[in-house]
C-alpha cells in the first residue's frame, strides 16, 4: 500500500509552521480548515442517503446495522451505535458498533488491530452476521485490513457491505456496494485523521443513523417520539415533546404520559386520535410505528363506524 499517495497522509502547507504558532492562531487555522469538511460530506450525500435507506429497509425486515472500524473510526462507530437506544428506543442489538481490538481499545489504543483482516471477519462472525444485515466499515484512509476483512465476510454471507472513507478511490471501496468517500485532504497535524477526517465521519454517521431511524417512524415532525425517558433531563424532554405535539400544558402532558405508561409516542396517538392506551398501541403496531399513520388509521375507523 502506497500510503504517501493518500491525501489524508499529506502535509498541509498552511500549517507548515504549526510549531511556531500561538494557541489562538492554531485554533483559528483549524477552524478555517474544518469549514472544508462540509463540502467533502456534501458531495457524498447520495451515498450517505442510500446507506440510510438500505439500513432502514433491512432493520424493518429484522436485520441489523453494524459499524466496524479501528482507531478513531471505530470509536466513532461505537459512539453512534451507543446513542441509538436512548434516542430512538431501539434494542442495543439493532445498531451495533464493533471496535478493532475489542472494548479495551476504546480507551487504550490498539492501532495494530487495523492490520488484521481475519479479526474483521471473526468479530462479525461472533455476532452471527446474516444476509438481513448491513455492515458499514469505517476507515479514514480506506486501507484498514480489518475493515476489508469485515466487508469481504459481509459479502460472503449476503449482508450489504458499505465503505466509509475520507479518500477518493479508496481501496476499501472496492469491497462495497455503496462507497461513501469524503476526501477531507491533508490535516493540520499531518496524518492525524482524528481531526478533519474524524469530523466528516461523525457528520456522516449522524446522517446515516438519524435518517434511517426517521424512515423507521422514530420521529413525529422533528420530535424524538421514541426517546427513552430514563433520567430527569429525558423525562422533561418527553413532557415537552408531548406538549408540543399535542398543544397542551405541562400538567396535561404529564398526566397523559402517565396514562400512556411513560411512552411519548403512545401518548401523542391517544390525544390526537382521541383513544385509549391499548388502542393507540395497537394502531402503532399496525402502522409500523409511524405516528401519523396510526392517528389516520384510528380516525378512519372511527369515521367508518359512525
Amino acid at each position: 500500500m502506497n500510503y504517501q499517495a493518500l491525501s489524508t497522509e499529506e502535509s498541509n502547507p498552511k500549517s507548515e509552521f504549526l510549531d511556531q504558532m500561538p494557541a489562538l492562531e492554531i485554533a483559528t487555522l483549524m477552524n478555517t480548515l474544518d469549514a472544508t469538511v462540509i463540502e467533502a460530506v456534501r458531495q457524498a450525500l447520495p451515498q450517505i442517503a442510500g446507506t440510510a435507506e438500505e439500513a432502514a429497509r433491512r432493520i424493518a425486515a429484522g436485520g441489523r446495522l453494524f459499524y466496524v472500524g479501528a482507531g478513531t473510526s471505530g470509536r466513532l462507530g461505537v459512539l453512534d451505535a451507543s446513542e441509538c437506544p436512548p434516542t430512538f428506543g431501539v434494542s442495543p442489538e439493532t445498531v451495533v458498533g464493533i471496535m478493532a481490538g475489542g472494548n479495551a481499545a476504546l480507551r487504550n489504543a490498539a492501532e495494530g488491530a487495523e492490520d488484521d483482516a481475519a479479526m474483521g471477519e471473526e468479530d462479525l462472525r461472533s455476532h452471527m452476521l446474516c444476509s438481513r444485515d448491513i455492515v458499514v466499515a469505517i476507515s479514514a484512509s480506506g486501507s484498514a485490513q480489518y475493515c476489508i476483512g469485515a466487508l469481504q465476510y459481509a459479502a460472503a454471507v449476503g449482508a450489504f457491505p458499505v465503505a466509509m472513507c475520507c479518500n477518493s478511490g479508496a481501496l476499501l471501496s472496492n469491497y462495497a456496494r455503496i462507497a461513501i468517500e469524503m476526501p477531507t485532504g491533508a490535516e493540520v497535524l499531518s496524518g492525524s485523521t482524528r481531526l478533519k477526517a474524524g469530523t466528516a465521519t461523525k457528520l456522516a454517521l449522524n446522517m446515516v443513523s438519524t435518517a434511517a431511524m426517521v424512515r423507521l417512524g422514530k420521529a413525529y415532525g422533528n420530535l424524538m417520539v421514541d426517546v427513552q425517558p430514563s433520567n430527569a433531563k429525558l423525562r422533561n424532554r418527553a413532557h415537552r415533546i408531548v406538549m408540543k405535539a399535542c398543544k397542551i400544558t405541562e400538567p396535561e402532558a404529564k398526566a397523559l404520559l402517565q396514562a400512556a405508561g411513560g411512552n411519548p409516542k403512545r401518548a401523542i396517538v391517544m390525544k390526537l386520535a382521541g383513544t385509549n392506551a391499548g388502542a393507540a398501541e395497537q394502531a402503532l403496531e399496525q402502522a409500523g410505528g409511524f405516528v401519523r399513520t396510526a392517528i389516520k388509521k384510528i380516525k378512519e375507523e372511527d369515521s367508518a363506524n359512525g
